[in-house]
């Protein structure tokens, strides 16, 4: 891998490599042979992969995004870190990209993003797209819904997901199946350009149905237990958390609760031609091998 984005000049660009997402995206890339630009906040961090070229890049660095996006053509970009100001760090990125000449934007963005959306942070995606299509360049936006993988992750040491969501169902989805549709999309652009894609698992649980799974392939004795809003807040109090994230961890299920994570979408498998992996695909298949 090269450090110096001018040395060869992959015309496609990739944030997020360094994380979980990302690196997929970019290492799946790197398999098939495709050249690409590595966008990381530290050239040190970035993934060696054939065929890559690590550029420094950050979303709060208009500047430096500029100097990294030259002659790239098209882009994929993950969102920035959780933070108070991932909005504006967001619409100052894609004003770079802009400036830089890129032609098309792939942007990771979330199921039911909505100026109105319950869950906080759907409204900052909604928010970015609608920055995206103004900005002149063409754009596909890929909707997520909640990542399968950090289901049980969600489970509290006593075995317990607390949270406001009553009844409602999400599609939870893998994170290899979005990366695998990203890439899909990254290596012929201009089929997708204008397209907004739903990405979810093969079906939508409630809460205290993903409880019973992970209970029944993990043998942990895990359950849901539906808070009121109140005690969701009051719960995560201990952790002293600003207001913007505790807003964000509660609305991820009242989210849920109001519907707006319901709902399996097909396009997955009709971008990949692979069924996506469920819940419990997935946990079974990081059981340990007997």
């Amino acid at each position: 891998m090269e450090s110096d984005a001018s040395a060869g000049s992959p015309s496609l660009a990739v944030t997020g490599s360094t994380g979980w997402l990302g690196g997929l995206v970019a290492r799946e890339l790197a398999d098939r042979g495709v050249a690409q630009r590595l966008l990381v906040r530290d050239v040190s961090r970035a993934p060696e992969l054939s065929g890559s070229v690590a550029a420094r890049c950050s979303y709060r660095d208009a500047d430096a995004a500029r100097a990294a996006l030259e002659g790239v053509e098209t882009l994929f970009m993950v969102s920035a870190a959780e933070n108070e100001d991932r909005l504006a760090e967001h619409r100052a990125f894609v004003d770079a990209a802009a400036a830089a000449g890129v032609r098309h934007v792939v942007y990771v963005s979330f199921f039911g993003a909505a100026p109105d959306a319950t869950f906080t942070l759907a409204r900052d995606h909604a928010a970015t797209e609608e920055h995206l299509r103004a900005s002149g360049m063409a754009w596909t936006f890929l909707r997520d819904n909640l990542y399968l993988e950090f289901m049980d992750h969600m489970v509290g040491e006593d075995g317990v997901v607390r949270g406001p969501a009553g009844d409602g169902r999400a599609a939870v989805v893998s994170h290899d199946d979005i990366a695998r549709v990203a890439v899909t999309v990254l290596v012929d652009p201009v089929s997708h350009a204008g397209a907004t894609y739903d990405l979810t698992g093969p079906e939508a649980l409630t809460f205290t149905e993903m409880a019973a799974v992970i209970s029944e392939v993990t043998g942990r004795d895990v359950r849901f237990h539906d808070e009121t809003v109140e005690e969701a807040y009051a719960s995560r109090a201990v952790y002293g958390a600003p207001d913007w994230q505790v807003d964000a961890w509660v609305s991820t299920y009242t989210a849920v609760a109001a519907g707006e994570l319901d709902g399996v979408s097909r396009d997955v498998e009709r971008l990949t031609g692979r069924r996506p992996t469920s819940l419990r695909e997935y946990l079974e298949a990081q059981r340990p091998s007997s």
